[in-house]
């Protein structure tokens, strides 16, 4: 069964990460990622912008508008879809996650239609924008 697992965090924590802390987070991730992959479970996972790169079309006004839908405590930063055999296999994931990366949640949702692509690669930490915190600002 495919389930999408929705990774929530605070991105002003997330991206004020100095070079060192995020390669630290990325490698713990990618030691629960490497036997998912080998099980061929992991299917594409997404690391995304930062909220402050967004834009929504709220189709009801057909309005565009900078910035994230919702105001939240915590942003959707990220996606894996993941095939596994049960609810139970996905929470296992999920629990290895929580392990490897600090603070935050993740969300386990079926998925009722899928178009399988190639996996995009990661953006580059020199590349990544730099988010001030409300505390910085």
């Amino acid at each position: 069964m495919l389930y999408a697992v929705i990774c929530y965090n605070s991105e002003d924590t997330v991206f004020s990460w100095t070079k060192e802390q995020d390669a630290a987070v990325m490698e713990a991730l990618a030691k629960v990622h490497e036997p998912w992959e080998k099980a061929g479970k992991l299917k594409p996972s997404l690391r995304l912008m930062p909220t402050t790169t967004a834009t929504t079309l709220h189709k009801s006004k057909d309005l565009v508008v900078d910035g994230p839908y919702a105001e939240t405590k915590e942003q959707l930063l990220g996606l894996y879809i993941i095939d596994v055999d049960d609810l139970q296999e996905g929470l296992k994931f999920c629990r290895e996650l929580t392990r490897a990366n600090p603070g935050g949640s993740y969300e386990l949702r079926p998925i009722m239609l899928f178009n399988p692509g190639a996996p995009i690669a990661a953006m580059p930490q020199a590349e990544r924008p730099v988010i001030k915190s409300q505390t910085q600002a």
